[in-house]
C-alpha cells in the first residue's frame, strides 16, 4: 500500500483528537469528581458549527465569532470540552459568591454564552483538562487553539450539554491556521 499524506491527514488528526480526549479525561479533577464532557466534531457537523459561528457573529456584530468560524472551516476537526459546573464540590470556599448549599439551590441561569452560576473548582478542572489536551497536541505537533466561541455555539446547537464549554479546532498544515488571524479594521 502507498498512501500520500493528503490521504491520511484527516485520520491522523482524528486519532490525535482521540488521544487528546484521553489526556483531558485523565487530567486531575477536584476531589476526584469528573464532570467533564468531551465531544469530537468533523465533517458536516463541523461545517454547520462554523457557519453558525459566522451567523452569530453577524447577528451580534462581533467580528471574533466570524473570524473564529472561518478558523473552524480551515480545521480538520474540533474537540469540544465542557464541564457541568453548576454542581458544587462541597468545600464551601465561597469563590462562587455563595455557599455550596446555596449554589445547589440557586436558579441555573442560561446566559448569552453559558449556564451558571458555576463552582470555581469545576471551572479549574475544565482548565486543567483543556491544558492537558492541548499540551498533548503540542507534543505531537497538531495545530490547535482554544476558542470559547466554539463552545458557545456547540452548546447552542446541542452538540454539548455542559454548563461551560470551550472548543479546540485541530489541523495539520504547513502553518497553523489559528494564529496570525486578521482583526477587523476600525472605521
Amino acid at each position: 500500500m502507498l498512501l500520500r499524506e493528503e490521504e491520511f491527514r484527516r485520520e491522523a488528526v482524528k486519532i490525535s483528537a482521540y488521544l487528546m480526549a484521553i489526556s483531558a479525561r485523565t487530567a486531575p479533577k477536584s476531589k476526584g469528581e469528573d464532570d467533564i464532557e468531551i465531544v469530537y466534531i468533523d465533517g458536516e457537523e463541523k461545517e454547520k458549527l462554523a457557519n453558525e459561528m459566522i451567523k452569530i457573529g453577524k447577528e451580534r456584530n462581533i467580528h471574533g465569532f466570524i473570524r473564529d468560524g472561518e478558523c473552524v472551516k480551515k480545521s480538520e476537526a474540533v474537540l469540544i470540552l465542557g464541564v457541568y459546573g453548576c454542581k458544587p464540590i462541597k468545600l464551601n470556599c465561597g469563590a462562587c459568591g455563595m455557599s455550596c448549599e446555596e449554589l445547589e439551590r440557586a436558579e441555573k441561569i442560561e446566559g448569552k454564552d453559558f449556564r451558571g452560576p458555576n463552582c470555581a473548582f469545576k471551572l479549574i478542572d475544565l482548565g486543567i483538562a483543556i491544558g492537558s489536551a492541548v499540551k498533548l497536541a503540542s507534543i505531537i505537533n497538531v495545530d490547535n487553539r482554544i476558542m470559547y466561541r466554539i463552545g458557545t455555539v456547540a452548546r447552542k446547537l446541542g452538540y454539548a450539554k455542559s454548563d461551560v464549554v470551550m472548543g479546540i479546532p485541530l489541523a495539520s498544515t504547513g502553518k497553523n491556521p489559528f494564529f496570525d488571524r486578521m482583526e477587523q479594521k476600525k472605521k
